[in-house]
């Protein structure tokens, strides 16, 4: 990688020749001068630090124990920014570890990294994130720390100067400030020459730092609008412009692995991004005067009203990628905005590989149970349950798979048909020609059918004929939009299903999430903080045996940390307690404390952190996007009850 910014360019104090050398007091000595910390305050961070080891600092446990915080860590150190070398700070806010740091400081002796500075070789190595350099050094020079967003440059600004100019500069203007100039990011602020030509480009300059990465993008944006406008003006907006741009997203889509696609017309410019992992990232800016073309050819392929430009609409096309091959069903969706129609599509890959239900990230205790009370149950309703994008659908793809074989007649109801399975009775869904759930859902019961796969249970009319079709005699499989397990039965109840009839039919309730995979490329271990401990209830004693890991990093993961998603489930199997809960219309918190206590019912939260405890997510990932329900029981008890989860 190369580096972005020669950040040591400033003088700063020589590393000392024990680098090792402890800069805490040092520290200490300016936050006490500045009032922000007490003696006793720094008597109690110390007396912990010794209990944490040396991965730890003196700042960062201050800074976790809330004894000051960010912003006026920052304060003081502007005010102090000669006193602490580069690499001791970095080590001190936790962003590096000491012994990193000693093989950086080595690494400058080597001939391959002669003249460079400690910050670009820690870049080259891999050793810190490069925003988490620049924060620092901003920090620490007193800088603006300012990501480049092509939406939100001036464009008046931009157009006084052309791209090659931000290239050769590696700057980019942003904004006219408040208080008088314009806020400039640069890759290094403190190149004279550099700052001597944003100077007289635009007078006065407000000096900002942002990423090589950053700065490169909004460039990019900037010579792709350029000549779009170019394009725009020499032919007119044409529509096959339109056409090349849909072909080239959609592809793009596919080869990212992208599940959604979102063109997003804002004030200024075409925004194109992408959901990879469950997180959308930017694909590509464009000129703005393209939105109304790409809306009307997507309007064309999915069959929606190109006139109506004032309502939400719906479409659907088959997209065929002539470079690999591969079929896609897209679902379109036409949401009307202020600055024009939003879309969003859904790419449905007809995957002719399906889901192992037995490799789909169960805990193998709770797969054990799943397979012998529940799929191998000969009739009963099972099932699947999470938000929209949490996997529902290919869990269940994989449990028909489990269940496919010569002896069972399988009908599924589907809207539309996502995955082809070889041997059972799919159908897709079309209210345009009668083909509704209610008559297939007639016609499907006179099939003789051993299991019934619903795509989805939507209304009380799906829920009452999957409970009849139980009551009969048959496997009903299907997915169902709640936030747990729990949740599936009280929605079914506020259905006004009679609870004796879902105490009756329903086997097993698995609910599930999809949570960002530590990246194996640059995972290393990591200990969770005091104040995630706080949020947990748990010791640091609990931590014993658990390999929390956490991603660095790296090109494979896009500098996320992360690469590819992990499942984490949540699986209730109905047991006497639980029904007698249900027939006696419990609340929410009685019929989840019956689960745990009678039913072996292991949440979404704790099977996350299990996960997490064996370095496939990470806590951070666990707390932001599972509920939190009731306080979670310690590593070692939820391992024991849901096995080694790790692979």
């Amino acid at each position: 990688m190369n580096a972005t910014l020669n950040p040591e360019s400033v003088p700063v104090p020589a590393q000392p020749s024990d680098f090792l050398a402890d800069t805490s007091t040092q520290i200490a000595e300016i936050l006490q001068r500045a009032g922000l910390v007490s003696a006793a305050q720094l008597q109690h961070a110390r007396r912990i630090l010794s209990k944490l080891g040396e991965d730890y600092s003196l700042t960062r446990v201050m800074l976790e124990l809330g004894y000051l915080d960010q912003a006026q860590f920052v304060q003081a150190l502007r005010a102090n920014r000669q006193a602490v070398p580069l690499g001791n700070l970095l080590v001190e806010l936790g962003h590096l570890r000491r012994n990193e740091l000693r093989v950086a400081l080595a690494a400058q002796r080597d001939p391959a990294f002669q003249g460079k500075r400690l910050g670009e070789v820690l870049l080259e190595m891999g050793l810190i994130q490069e925003h988490r350099l620049i924060e620092v050094l901003a920090d620490q020079l007193d800088f603006v720390h300012e990501e480049p967003n092509f939406a939100d440059i001036d464009r008046e600004l931009l157009n006084q100067i052309p791209p090659d100019w931000c290239k050769r500069y590696q700057a980019i203007p942003i904004r006219r400030q408040p208080e008088g100039g314009v806020l400039v990011v640069f890759r290094n602020p403190l190149d004279g020459v550099v700052r001597q030509a944003a100077e007289d480009a635009f007078s006065q300059v407000v000096p900002g730092i942002a990423t090589r990465r950053a700065i490169e993008d909004a460039i990019k944006a900037h010579e792709n609008s350029r000549q779009v406008a170019r394009q725009l003006r020499a032919t007119g907006n044409d529509e096959s412009d339109a056409t090349r741009l849909v072909d080239a997203t959609i592809m793009a889509a596919l080869e990212a692995g992208a599940s959604d696609v979102h063109i997003e017309p804002l004030r200024r410019l075409l925004r194109v991004r992408f959901r990879c992992d469950g997180v959308l990232i930017l694909h590509k800016e464009f000129d703005r005067a393209l939105a109304p073309t790409v809306a009307s050819r997507l309007k064309v392929l999915g069959k929606a009203d190109i006139a109506e430009k004032r309502r939400h609409q719906d479409g659907g096309f088959r997209f065929d990628d002539p470079r690999s091959g591969r079929v896609c069903d897209v679902r379109a969706s036409f949401f009307a905005t202020i600055f024009g129609e939003k879309i969003v599509l859904r790419l449905l890959s007809r995957k002719a590989e399906l889901l192992d239900i037995q490799a789909a990230g169960l805990a193998p205790r709770m797969l054990e149970r799943f397979l012998q009370e529940a799929l191998e149950l000969p009739s009963g309703v099972i099932l699947v349950t999470g938000p929209t994008g949490s996997g529902k659908t290919t869990t269940l793809y994989g449990c028909v798979n489990y269940l496919n074989d010569m002896e069972r007649c399988i009908v599924t109801a589907e809207d539309p048909v996502e995955y082809v399975i070889e041997g059972i009775a799919q159908c897709s869904l079309n209210p345009a020609i009668n083909l509704t759930f209610e008559e297939t859902l007639r016609h499907m019961v006179r099939q003789d059918p051993d299991i019934i796969v619903m795509g989805e249970i939507r209304d009380r009319y799906s829920a009452e004929a999957a409970i009849q079709a139980a009551l009969t005699g048959h496997k009903v499989l299907s997915t169902f939009h709640t936030e747990d397990s729990i949740g599936a039965l009280l929605r079914l109840m506020n259905m006004d299903i009679e609870t004796f009839l879902i105490s009756s039919t329903v086997v097993a309730v698995l609910a599930q999430r999809l949570m960002r995979r530590v990246c194996k490329h640059c995972a290393e271990p990591y200990r969770p903080g005091a104040h995630e401990l706080q949020r947990l209830g748990w010791t640091p004693n609990d931590l014993v045996g658990c390999e929390f890991q956490l991603g660095r990093g790296c090109r494979a993961c896009h500098f996320t940390g992360y690469s590819g998603r992990v499942g984490v489930f949540e699986l209730l199997v109905l047991n006497e307690a639980v029904k007698e809960a249900i027939l006696a219309k419990r609340t929410a918190s009685e019929i989840r404390r019956a689960s745990i206590e009678t039913a072996g019912l292991v949440t979404l939260l704790e099977d996350g952190l299990a996960k997490a405890a064996s370095g496939l997510t990470t806590v951070t990932e666990a707390l932001r996007h599972l509920p939190r329900l009731l306080r979670p029981r310690p590593p070692r008890e939820i391992r024991r009850l849901v096995g080694d989860s790790a692979s």
